[in-house]
């Protein structure tokens, strides 16, 4: 699911010195993180993260709405801090890893907006379920690194029902996804 960030990286076309280019998810670096949140019996937030996911995106800034987003998250890499909990989220009662390993987000669209905002679109896989999706955007920035290179970053915020996806279980409402994504030019 936090693949599906990456895709928010496109939204870079408030960037002037941005050319089309293809950008690859910084996960080497560790310069990306795929978050989340979910009330627990709607009395307190549960955080967690998933440690292993990837993706990359086109960008044309003279284009924006061509921009094209694809995000794989392994659903086995979820980590909320305790081992206990996080091998009852992988099982069949939530995210079922076993049967759908991944969880993977493909843009359908991308409107910039002001101040450097934007809204992504797309379709969310996520426990053998396909649903539209729309990611609100922020740009951090964008520019040359200290290598030679090029990047741009933003943070993009989902929420979206637990239901929707097939995760029916009382302890688990809505879930808000946090994207924070750092792009490298090829």
């Amino acid at each position: 699911m936090k693949k599906i960030l990456a895709a928010t990286l496109l939204s870079l076309a408030s960037l002037g010195s941005a050319q089309a280019a293809e950008y690859v998810i910084d996960t080497q670096g560790m310069h990306a993180s795929v978050q989340f949140r979910a009330k627990h019996l709607g009395y307190s937030w549960l955080y967690g993260r998933f440690n292993e996911f990837g993706g990359k995106f086109n960008y044309d800034e003279e284009n924006p709405g061509e921009t094209t987003v694809e995000v794989t998250i392994e659903t086995s890499s979820l980590d909320s801090n305790h081992a206990e909990r996080d091998n009852h989220l992988r099982s069949a009662d939530f995210l079922d890893v076993e049967k759908f390993p991944q969880a993977t987000f493909v843009s359908t669209g991308y409107k910039s907006g002001a101040d450097g905002t934007g809204v992504l679109s797309g379709n969310l896989t996520l426990k053998g379920v396909t649903k539209p999706l729309s990611i609100n955007v922020d740009i951090i920035g964008g520019g040359k690194d200290p290598w030679g290179g090029f990047r741009v970053g933003f943070e993009g915020t989902v929420t979206f029902a637990s239901t929707d996806f097939g995760i029916d279980h009382p302890a688990v409402g809505d879930v808000e996804m946090i994207l924070s994504i750092e792009g490298v030019r090829r």
